[in-house]
């Protein structure tokens, strides 16, 4: 029965984009709202709700995830660049052993997040959201569930997991991205990741295209996670609220423009 749901799960999950929910009016706005300066909120964006969580020249509103370190920003690891970007630096590939994941110091149930970031070749990282700190204590990385950032072609993790669920802007190990392969170009330029959470309902989104939907908290998610990596986590992915993560997978990467609208 089991096998069963996960399959409708799938089908349901990865449904082409005719078949899926028109976008809802909060999230055109958030794709129409017009922008301004790097690390900074437009009148538009103020008026409508946004607020910054990177300023472009400190590391305020951020914190370890590590529940030793919580409270604290990690002392090594991350780096904010002259012109504001905010990076992790590149190690040997192990996940968060380096400076660590970071989290934001206060938790979010609905919202619009967006990010812009840029890889580096070979890049592994990520952004997570619904994100428990003290799920995993040890080695490794925080738990929650994952807007998956990684170089598809030069990385061997898009080659594992199933059906491509460990692909650029994948939900990561239970939902493959439905983007279309980035130019070498675009690949290590600016992309802007946008997740958005309604209640029960996510999206990703990458660079204004919605590639991955799908439903939380009943039967068939809990199905899939069953045959994801994530099973031995209590209740993944279904809490309420949690906190935001960016990764620490020992590859350089660069962030900035990092605002959430709650909902």
């Amino acid at each position: 029965m089991k096998r069963l749901i996960l399959i409708i799960a799938v089908l349901a999950m990865t449904a082409p984009s005719c078949c899926r929910k028109a976008k809802t009016d909060v999230v055109a706005d958030a794709l129409a709202i017009e922008t301004a300066a790097d690390n900074t909120l437009s009148a538009a964006e103020e008026a409508a709700g946004w607020q910054l969580l990177f300023d472009g020249k400190t590391t305020d509103g951020w914190q370890s995830a590590k529940p030793v370190n919580m409270g604290k920003f990690p002392e090594g690891g991350w780096g904010i660049t002259d012109d504001g970007l905010l990076y992790v630096f590149a190690g040997d590939g192990a996940e968060s052993a380096n400076g660590g994941d970071i989290i934001t110091t206060r938790k979010y149930r609905n919202f619009i997040l967006k990010v812009d970031f840029k890889m580096t070749e070979g890049a592994n990282s990520g952004i997570k959201y619904f994100v428990d700190p003290f799920l995993n204590t040890g080695a490794g990385s925080a738990i929650g569930c994952e807007f998956q950032i990684l170089d598809d072609d030069n990385h061997p993790d898009a080659k594992l997991g199933v059906n491509g669920n460990r692909t650029l802007a994948s939900l990561y190990d239970l939902i493959p991205s439905k983007h279309a392969p980035l130019d070498e170009s675009a690949k290590y330029g600016w992309n802007t990741a946008m997740v958005v959470v309604n209640g029960n309902h996510v999206e990703h989104w990458l660079n204004g295209e919605k590639v991955v939907e799908y439903e939380r908290n009943n039967q068939m998610w809990d199905a899939f996670v069953d045959y994801s990596k994530y099973r031995d986590w209590p209740d993944f992915g279904n809490y309420e609220e949690g906190y935001i993560l960016l990764q620490d997978h020992g590859h350089q990467v660069f962030f900035k423009n990092i605002k959430i609208k709650e909902l």
